[in-house]
C-alpha cells in the first residue's frame, strides 16, 4: 500500500466533509486530514491511485493539494 501526503487548504470540519465525497472511494483504503497541523496535511493510503490522481480528486473537490516528499 502506498501512502501519499499533501499540503492542503482543507482547514476545518466543513472542508473535510466537502472533500469526503471525493476521497471516500473504494480505491482509497484510508485518508485523513490533520487540520491542527499548520500545513493541513492530508494523508492517503491507496493501492490503486497515483499521487497525481489523488491530487486531482482533491482539486475536483475545490481544494489545493501540494504533494510532499515521503520519508
Amino acid at each position: 500500500m502506498k501512502t501519499y501526503r499533501f499540503k492542503t487548504n482543507i482547514h476545518c470540519n466543513n472542508c473535510v466533509r466537502s472533500v469526503s465525497g471525493f476521497l471516500n472511494d473504494p480505491k482509497i483504503q484510508h485518508w485523513e486530514v490533520d487540520t491542527n497541523h499548520p500545513d493541513k496535511i492530508l494523508t492517503v493510503n491507496t493501492d490503486a491511485l497515483s499521487a497525481e490522481e489523488v491530487k486531482a480528486l482533491v482539486e475536483e473537490a475545490g481544494f489545493d493539494a501540494q504533494a510532499l516528499q515521503n520519508d
